[in-house]
C-alpha cells in the first residue's frame, strides 16, 4: 500500500519581493491551518512530511541559510510556525516546481508514496507547477484548499480548478485530507 507525502512548499519566504504584501495577505489566512496540518502530519507514520523551498539564488544556502534569511525577513510572523522540523527532508528549488532540479521524485518513490498533497505558496506558480510534474509522473494529487496561498486569488482559484479538472486533484479542508 502507498503512502501520501504533505509537500509543503515556499514558505520560508522574506517577504522582499514585488509581490510581497498581496502574497503577505493571502499567507495570513493559511498559516495557522497549515501549521495544524503540518503537526497533524508530523506525529503520523504513514504519511511523509517533505519541505521543498525556493534558494532565492544562492545556491550555497543550507536549510538553515534560508530559514535565517527567511526569519529576518519582513513577516518572521508568517514564518516561524511552519518552520521545517530538522528530522524531516528539506529540498532546495530554483524553480517553480519542486520536482524541478530536485532529488523530490527519488525520495517520493523511494519511501513508497502514491499521493502528494500540496501546500504552502504560491497557489497559481509553484504549487500548479508542482502538480502537474506530480501529474505526469503519476502521483495521486490533493490540495488542502485552506493551505495555499496565492498572490492574486482569481488566479489561485483557476489554478485550483485545473488541477483539480486537468490533472484530477482532489481539493479539500486541512482537517480531511490526511485521512483519505
Amino acid at each position: 500500500m502507498s503512502r501520501a507525502a504533505l509537500i509543503v512548499m515556499d514558505m520560508l519566504n522574506p517577504y522582499d519581493h514585488e509581490d510581497a504584501d498581496l502574497l503577505a495577505e493571502s499567507v495570513e489566512r493559511i498559516v495557522e491551518p497549515l501549521a495544524g496540518l503540518v503537526g497533524r502530519a508530523h506525529g503520523r507514520r504513514d504519511v511523509e512530511l517533505v519541505f521543498v523551498n525556493d534558494n532565492h539564488g544562492d545556491f550555497a544556502a543550507t536549510r538553515e541559510d534560508i530559514a535565517a534569511l527567511a526569519r529576518k525577513g519582513r513577516r518572521p510572523d508568517l514564518v516561524e510556525p511552519v518552520l521545517p522540523p530538522p528530522d524531516r527532508p528539506f529540498l532546495a528549488k530554483v524553480r517553480h516546481s519542486a520536482f524541478y532540479g530536485t532529488s523530490l521524485e527519488y525520495l517520493l518513490t523511494h519511501r513508497d508514496v502514491g499521493t502528494v498533497i500540496l501546500a504552502g505558496q504560491v497557489t497559481e506558480q509553484c504549487i500548479l507547477y508542482s502538480a502537474l510534474d506530480a501529474y505526469v509522473r503519476h502521483f495521486s494529487i490533493r490540495v488542502p484548499r485552506d493551505c495555499v496561498a496565492a498572490i492574486h486569488p482569481d488566479l489561485g482559484d483557476a489554478a485550483l480548478r485545473m488541477m483539480e479538472r486537468n490533472m484530477g486533484a482532489r481539493i479539500v479542508d486541512s482537517e480531511r485530507c490526511l485521512d483519505d
